[in-house]
């Protein structure tokens, strides 16, 4: 009689370290942009607006 095999034990493989993604450089990472809210005729600035950046889309991270 032979004696039965062990089965093989897998070894975990730890993951690589993702290096941290670079700041988005329109809006240096916070994810919202300002932009002058214009009024009336003559396009008058009367204060400023914040938004969610286009460029990453307000998650503060660059997109390559």
């Amino acid at each position: 009689m032979t004696a039965a095999k062990k089965p093989t034990t897998r070894r975990r493989k730890t993951a690589a370290a993702k290096p941290e993604p670079a700041p988005c450089r329109t809006c240096k990472g916070s994810g919202e942009v300002s932009r002058t809210v214009r009024v009336g005729r003559k396009q008058r600035a009367v204060g400023q607006q914040t938004g969610l950046c286009l460029a990453c889309l307000g998650s503060g991270e660059a997109t390559d």
